[in-house]
């Protein structure tokens, strides 16, 4: 939330978070990281394991996608022609702002504070 607070996703970039459980969900609510999310353009989903356990269709043929989770094998989370990269949570955040697969130790030093 911090990498993307007061930035803007870039054009054609979704940016999904889904916590992992409920009590994740409420620590997240209570913090105001939902808001952050909505206003740089990402969604906030239902918490659970729809998207990492890939029990949801959201990569169409084509896209692109880098995640925080810890599976990456075809299919996964849609089309089995959609690549899938891992990367930390920051690396997904910084990306999502920029639009590629991006380095956010650019970022990280800025955000410390």
């Amino acid at each position: 939330a911090r990498i993307v607070k007061g930035r803007k996703l870039a054009k054609g970039v979704r940016l999904l978070v889904s916590p992992a459980s409920w009590e994740i969900y409420r620590r997240c609510l209570a913090a105001g990281l939902q808001e952050i999310i909505l206003e740089a353009g990402g969604q906030f989903l239902s918490p659970g394991c729809g998207i990492c356990q890939g029990s949801s269709s959201y990569m169409a043929p084509g896209e692109v996608c880098i995640t925080a989770t810890t599976r990456n094998h075809q299919g996964r989370m849609g089309s089995r022609e959609a690549p899938i990269y891992l990367g930390s949570p920051a690396t997904v955040a910084w990306s999502a702002v920029k639009g590629v697969i991006a380095d956010p130790r650019e970022v990280l030093s800025e955000i410390a504070t």
